[in-house]
């Protein structure tokens, strides 16, 4: 079972305990938080980001920062694993600001700072499991989407939220090329969004987020394959359409919408019945991949009825 009990695992036992306190970096709009004890409940700092834990978080291990940091899929750095990590150094990640439109109630350019004053910040391990088959668990800092839609208030009529990476190819050199269609899109249904599970990620291991890992704010959907947690995010529309999605545009027959975690469904060109989680060992055996990436008993009701085979 993905949650709903506290994994007793705090940031500070995976982490070596001088550097876990000698961090001394702050998110933006944090320290307001709980100097105005926004959050509610009790709060816990995590290398000096006030954050509560949450009943959400897996009982796995996390990966080591270092695993996590260098080993990523960010098309607009490279197409390499280490590509991000190499060349994403340069993008400029403050001011950032995020368009919200589409319907709305309160459309607009939102600064970031702006966004996150009032957030109640988390803990949450989360399982990640890609597409290609390889896996590993997170320690986000974040805050539930549906809380941001609450704050701008979703009108009646919407059914899903597009969302759309940084375009700016004079930082993100792989923007130059055409191997996609740029700026990145992802979308959620509506109800996918809202869902506790769904958080919006500014942070790792206590600290913001590097920009391989999608600074300064990505999207973290854990029952999906980790392609639908859209990266370095400047626009959510809300829409009463289902919205045109990257990897679903640039090969509809390899990658649906939904992206849901399925191991009996394959990729046309591998298995997905297993996976390999990422600091195993290149010998170790391979885990069985669980259905909804381990987080079934949370969100398959929200595909009742629905053909998985046909969808996933």
């Amino acid at each position: 079972m993905a949650g709903k009990h506290d994994c007793g695992l705090r940031l500070a036992d995976v982490t070596p305990k001088a550097q876990y306190f000698d961090r001394r970096r702050i998110m933006a709009g944090v320290a307001g938080l709980a100097a105005a004890g926004l959050a509610g409940g009790p709060m816990r700092a995590i290398a000096g980001i006030a954050a509560i834990p949450s009943p959400y978080s897996t009982d796995e291990k996390p990966n080591p920062k270092q695993d996590i940091e260098s080993y990523n899929n960010f098309y607009e750095f490279g197409t390499g694993k280490s590509d991000p990590a190499k060349y994403a150094g340069g993008l400029t990640t403050h001011p950032w600001s995020v368009k919200i439109d589409g319907l709305v109630e309160r459309p607009g350019d939102y600064d970031l700072d702006d966004l996150l004053k009032g957030m109640q910040m988390e803990e949450r391990i989360y399982r990640l499991r890609c597409v290609e088959a390889w896996s590993m668990v997170v320690p986000w800092a974040g805050f539930e989407l549906r809380r941001l839609l609450e704050r701008v208030g979703v009108r009646s009529g919407a059914k899903y939220v597009a969302f759309e990476t940084l375009l700016r190819p004079s930082q993100m050199p792989g923007q130059k090329t055409r191997i996609l269609e740029w700026p990145y899109r992802e979308g959620l249904r509506l109800d996918e969004a809202m869902h506790p599970l769904t958080i919006l990620a500014t942070g790792i291991y206590g600290e913001p987020l590097a920009p391989q890992c999608g600074a300064p704010i990505r999207l973290v959907v854990p029952w999906k394959y980790g392609f639908k947690s859209i990266k370095s995010i400047v626009r959510m529309t809300l829409t009463d359409k289902q919205p045109v999605t990257t990897w679903n545009q640039a090969a509809p027959g390899e990658y649906g919408f939904y992206a849901n975690v399925n191991p009996e469904v394959d990729h046309p060109r591998w298995s997905q019945a297993t996976e390999r989680r990422i600091g195993d060992g290149f010998f170790a055996r391979r885990r069985p991949t669980l259905p909804f990436n381990g987080y079934a008993e949370e969100v398959a009701h929200l595909y009742k009825g629905m053909d998985l085979k046909k969808y996933f």
